[in-house]
């Protein structure tokens, strides 16, 4: 059995390509169900994520490897999620 595979996406509230990220993430995840966990950060809640990533947002971690950021390629996405499931 494999373990579940670790999401996060980090933005900040009123940011149109977070959400725009957020809807493609949501939509990959279809058919991922039970086999991921999707954590959302804010980027203002956290010093350390802004100093790392305040020119980057969205990104999106998988496993805590930066994935992308800006923007979601569904395709690549899921092609990451089916090398780690």
């Amino acid at each position: 059995m494999t373990s579940e595979i670790e999401l996060t996406l980090i933005g900040k509230p009123g940011c149109h390509l977070c959400d725009d990220a957020e809807a493609v993430i949501q939509g990959v995840l279809v058919d991922f169900e039970g086999k991921t966990l999707l954590t959302k950060k804010n980027i203002l809640d956290d010093d350390e994520l802004f100093a790392r990533f305040s020119e980057e947002i969205p990104v999106l971690l998988i496993n805590g490897q930066v994935h992308n950021y800006w923007r979601i390629d569904p395709i690549r996405f899921r092609e990451a999620l089916e090398k780690l499931g």
